[in-house]
């Protein structure tokens, strides 16, 4: 309830400065003469919601804190990481996606520094998918390094699929244009910097003829520093999903939350060689069990 005292020169006055600014809701408390006219204390019921209190600070969980610090997390994500359950604060503060590979979905073009995983990446999403039943389109951009098609086609015979090599935006589109009937279709593109003009142009030029979606591959293990600059460049230029590579091999994860807060979504993770196990979603789940799984040694020696 809201109090407000009244003067006016007389009662009528004071009790339309009441409704004026209380409205014809207002009660009348009590009204008497003062020396210079009348006062009035009128009283409204407030509709505004009472303000929430603020939640209780939790105190950082000291497992959690030991296990971003291994894993060479900033202080500002430790700290917020740390303030509750970690999957629950993973799961608020970054973004969980699938790869949109459903049929009719548009291509997803896979980008990424030289030697990241990109073109094992597109050969395992490409067995999950015909293991589903379904049949991709592959594509290959990368027509400068040595071999390149024909490591991703060794992959593609295994599973009775073609090999389309496209590098330049024409033939990207021809290819596109024989796509069958909303076929998903998954696109390597070489290695390249989102440092570099030149990478940045032919990466621009075929996500937009062929209307894709494109996901970085970085690896675990990596730089945080590097890895946080290398994902929000490429969030600059439209990226959307990112997918972590070498999780079998990457002792240390910080690089995979530093990529992640530049808003790129976290969808794949790579954990072993094979090509029908090797690449499995990345959820909060996973993440929270790698980020509090810390070698012994290690504890012991802070």
């Amino acid at each position: 309830m809201r109090l407000k005292l009244f003067r006016g020169a007389s009662t009528v006055e004071a009790m339309a400065q009441v409704r004026r600014e209380l409205g014809p809701d207002a009660l009348i408390l009590s009204q008497r003469r003062v020396a210079d006219g009348v006062e009035v204390t009128a009283a409204i019921e407030d509709a505004r919601p009472a303000p929430a209190s603020a939640p209780p600070q939790l105190a950082p969980d000291a497992a959690t804190l030991r296990g971003l610090a291994f894993h060479g997390a900033s202080p500002e994500i430790a700290a917020s990481l740390a303030a509750g359950p970690l999957v629950q604060r993973l799961s608020g503060q970054f973004t969980f996606k699938s790869l949109a590979l459903q049929q009719g979905s548009q291509p997803v073009l896979f980008a990424g520094p030289p030697g990241a995983g990109k073109t094992l990446t597109v050969a395992r999403l490409a067995t999950r998918l015909v293991m589903a039943g379904q049949k991709p389109m592959v594509i290959t951009a990368d027509g400068k390094r040595a071999g390149a098609a024909e490591q991703l086609a060794a992959f593609t015979r295994l599973l009775s699929l073609d090999l389309v090599v496209a590098s330049n935006p024409v033939p990207m589109a021809r290819a596109l244009a024989r796509r069958q009937e909303g076929a998903p279709v998954l696109i390597d593109m070489p290695g390249g910097s989102p440092f570099d003009t030149a990478s940045n142009q032919e990466l621009a030029a075929l996500a937009s003829v062929a209307q894709a979606r494109i996901a970085v591959v970085l690896p675990a293990g990596s730089d945080c520093t590097e890895a946080r600059e290398m994902a929000s460049a490429f969030a600059t230029m439209g990226a959307e999903y990112l997918v972590a590579t070498r999780l079998d091999v990457a002792r240390r994860l910080g690089c995979v939350l530093a990529a992640g807060i530049s808003g790129l979504a976290l969808t794949e993770a790579g954990i072993g060689p094979g090509a029908a196990d090797g690449l499995v979603p990345l959820t909060a789940d996973l993440l929270a069990r790698r980020l509090l799984d810390v070698p012994p040694q290690w504890e012991r020696n802070q």
